[in-house]
């Protein structure tokens, strides 16, 4: 049976500073690679080694895989990016500091952009700071100016369909090391999560999720490798 492993990037200089960071391209902290080299020495610990890893084309998620992919001795795996694993847009919010924007707007209304299932923020203003829309790694294709988690597994799905879930069916193990909202999605497609639920599922960060799957890619097991930092998983049904 396949398995796959989830791999949250490490915390982000914008994760530190408390911002909506979205599309933006941020890199590591320091704690970041340390979490993302420890994501590797688990996933090493476990035996796994994957065929494939699959990323987003942002740095965060990028440089996390490479560095998990380093530390397990994987280095020489096949990576394929692709922008329908970025991190869900925040639209308006993007760049802004979380808690001032509560402030702001009440923290009732920010809960709702960040928690609701399908409220996205204020879309993003064209030309602004950050319009993502002549940024060559999106050249010719049709790109948000906000998302809820609906409208971003809305993009995920026909990826996983189209180029994930293929070499999951050939028997191969994939390694996903994303973001958590992207990573949410196929969470909520597997496990088969209701809407009302997928916002409270977290993925911590740096911690490899392990899926076992069967013939019809429907989850058989799952754990996090590093069980002291483990959250809930979804029932498997």
């Amino acid at each position: 049976m396949p398995r796959l492993i989830l791999l949250r990037h490490g915390q982000s200089q914008w994760n530190l500073e408390n911002r909506f960071t979205g599309w933006v391209d941020v890199d590591l902290t320091a704690e970041g690679e340390a979490q993302a080299r420890r994501g590797g020495e688990l996933i090493a610990e476990a035996g796994f080694r994957p065929a494939v890893m699959f990323t987003s084309v942002l740095t965060r998620a990028k440089r996390t895989g490479a560095l998990a992919l380093s530390s397990a001795g994987l280095s020489n795996i096949p990576v394929v990016e692709d922008w329908r694993l970025n991190e869900r847009h925040y639209g308006g919010l993007t760049g802004l500091d979380k808690a001032e924007t509560a402030l702001k707007h009440g923290e009732d209304q920010v809960k709702i952009w960040r928690r609701s299932y399908d409220i996205p923020p204020p879309p993003l203003e064209a030309g602004s700071e950050w319009d993502f829309s002549k940024d060559a790694r999106y050249a010719g294709q049709a790109i948000p100016d906000t998302e809820s988690l609906k409208t971003t597994l809305d993009r995920v799905l026909p990826y996983w369909n189209e180029a994930i879930a293929p070499r999951l069916q050939a028997g191969e193990n994939v390694l996903i090391a994303a973001h958590g909202n992207s990573l949410r999605a196929i969470v909520k497609h597997l496990f088969d999560v209701p809407d009302d639920q997928i916002v409270g599922v977290e993925i911590p960060t740096g911690n490899p999720l392990e899926i076992e799957l069967d013939a019809d890619l429907k989850p058989v097991s799952a754990r996090y490798l590093d069980a002291g930092r483990a959250t809930e998983l979804p029932a498997i049904s």
